[in-house]
């Protein structure tokens, strides 16, 4: 997961990159930005701070000045990445390494090596030594994105070192001790992964320690328009462009869209607007590869169960159809049965994700 293009909640400009009576949209009126305070809260810095996420920023204040061990949840996109950096730099341990490793970029024999490092001729090609993640974030932050897809094989190796605080790299017989604090962040369910065996249960409720959810775009409205004036702002200074004013209805628009994409998906329409854009008025591109907010439907019928049943079990699976972690596999179907029906019944992944 990237920083600015993958997290719901964005950093603000610092004060030197935007001036201080920058226009805004509030309510549909401009307004001018505050001058901001010397010293800043890096929660405050957080564009987005209304509703459900003033209570997740609570959390994050209260467990950051701990070493407890966090596992952020929630979908693609959602700011899971900012939310560690934010535990991170909250805490006692700011002024070392914030070491960032994504658990799903790698196979279990790299990802090992990556995680603990490995001595010289440990394996094939392993030409010289190579020091770990876990002991370049000794007194600092570990960040263990995507840990829902690391292998069923090496999960007891990182069970003992949240436990014991030692390893030994690969290939190697001394033991090494770290002083780290892991945050670990997931989009998948961990708790149905146990059930399926497909995660040790073990390691589940040890990194389940503080659990953190965030909630979709979709269900953070109230912060869609701090983020559209962020997202306007920034494009508009990178391209060079003077955006004063966002149009009522261009905003209401952005605020009833489901954004099944979450901040990807708003990110990069919004910079195809500012692209488009003339005159200082923010016109929105197109939104064909937008989905419209389905119909609640209050008695649905087979087929529409049978839809609902295919969506929860494509999100759960990260939209990837085959494989023993695939919607397919959930489904008790063969991949090329649920993509007959994923077609028949009109049912898409989102802009960000394909069919594997």
């Amino acid at each position: 997961m990237s920083t600015a293009s993958n997290s719901v909640m964005e950093l603000t400009p610092y004060p030197e990159s935007a001036p201080t009576n920058t226009p805004l949209y509030r309510a549909g009126h401009r307004i001018a930005r505050e001058p901001e305070r010397a010293e800043t809260s890096f929660l405050e810095t957080i564009v987005g701070r209304c509703g459900s996420l003033r209570a997740i920023l609570s959390q994050v204040e209260a467990v950051a000045g701990t070493n407890t061990t966090v596992l952020i949840t929630g979908e693609t996109g959602t700011g899971k990445e900012v939310i560690a950096r934010a535990i991170h730099e909250l805490s006692s341990r700011r002024n070392r390494n914030l070491v960032k490793v994504n658990c799903a970029a790698m196979p279990a024999g790299l990802l090992e090596s990556e995680l603990f490092g490995h001595e010289r001729g440990a394996f094939t090609g392993a030409v010289n030594s190579h020091v770990g993640r876990f002991a370049l974030a000794d007194r600092g932050t570990l960040f263990l994105d995507e840990i829902g897809d690391m292998p069923l094989e090496l999960q007891p190796k990182l069970l003992r070192v949240l436990q014991e605080r030692e390893f030994e790299a690969v290939g190697s017989t001394r033991t090494t001790r770290v002083d780290v604090r892991v945050v670990a962040a997931t989009n998948q369910d961990l708790q149905q992964m146990v059930r399926d065996r497909e995660f040790r249960e073990d390691l589940y409720y040890r990194l389940n320690a503080f659990p953190i959810y965030l909630p979709p775009l979709r269900e953070r409205k109230a912060d869609i328009p701090e983020l559209v004036e962020y997202f306007v702002q920034q494009f508009a200074a990178s391209m060079d462009k003077s955006i004063e004013t966002i149009p009522q209805e261009t905003m209401r628009s952005l605020v009833r869209h489901r954004w099944p994409g979450n901040i990807r998906e708003l990110q990069n329409c919004i910079a195809r607007g500012v692209i488009l854009s003339n005159d200082g008025v923010f016109e929105p591109a197109p939104l064909e590869s937008c989905q419209p907010p389905e119909p609640e439907i209050s008695n649905p019928t087979l087929e529409e169960k049978v839809r609902r049943e295919i969506l929860v079990a494509c999100q759960r699976a990260n939209w990837k159809l085959g494989g023993p972690r695939g919607a397919a596999a959930r489904l008790g179907l063969k991949r090329t049965t649920l993509f007959y029906k994923m077609k028949r019944l009109g049912i898409a992944p989102p802009p960000d994700h394909s069919q594997d």
